[in-house]
């Protein structure tokens, strides 16, 4: 088992793997921005930043892969990687299951955002050796986090899922705790990390 968790690491950590890794993820990235068009459209300029949440996610993760390559950690891109990659990627997928559970049936395209931002979630974790962020940029990707979470839920900026529109309260309470969540494995990230580093 020490043998297969040590070629896998080689393999994920090589310079080609992060290469087409970027790729995939720009590309992803890219199609995010596109994916949000409408519903920026229709915001106002001001809340820009905070509404195309996952494709945001894997542009921190794209630069994160970008300072790896050279050899560099960007400590609060990592941070702020890991904390909304693992957040808006188990977001999408629960809100996409209740669709399903709501409909009795999910398109393509959802099944399609169900793996993609599962993916999204699993490569953030795969990681967790690569990240070398502290306590301060931990800070900052929280109030980030949860920043945004108020420009969500109190200035109504949240992704739209018209099919879930009843359950606004419900779907930002469980919002808080997931980012709280995901703001405490940053911690327990950096806690491992700074005990193996001893």
């Amino acid at each position: 088992m020490r043998t297969l968790l040590i070629k896998g690491w080689y393999v994920l950590s090589h310079r080609t793997f992060l290469s087409l890794l970027l790729i995939v993820n720009f590309l992803g990235t890219v199609f995010g921005y596109y994916w949000y068009r409408g519903q920026l459209s229709n915001t106002d300029a001001i809340y820009y930043i905070f509404v195309p949440d996952s494709p945001t996610a894997s542009l921190f993760f794209c630069i994160a892969i970008v300072g790896w390559l050279m050899g560099k950690n960007f400590k609060l891109i990592e941070v702020l990687a890991l904390i909304t990659l693992v957040k808006y990627g188990l977001w999408a997928v629960v809100m996409n299951l209740l669709t399903l559970a709501e409909l009795g049936s999910l398109g393509p395209d959802g099944w399609m955002l169900v793996f993609s931002h599962f993916a999204m979630a699993v490569q953030a974790i795969l990681y967790l050796p690569k990240y070398r962020f502290g306590l301060g940029h931990i800070a900052i990707g929280a109030v980030w986090t949860l920043h945004n979470d108020v420009i969500d839920y109190v200035f109504g900026q949240m992704p739209i899922y018209r099919i879930l529109a009843n359950y606004s309260n419900q779907i930002g309470y469980f919002t808080f705790w997931l980012s709280i969540a995901c703001i405490l494995l940053a911690y327990f990230t950096y806690s491992k990390g700074k005990y193996l580093r001893q």
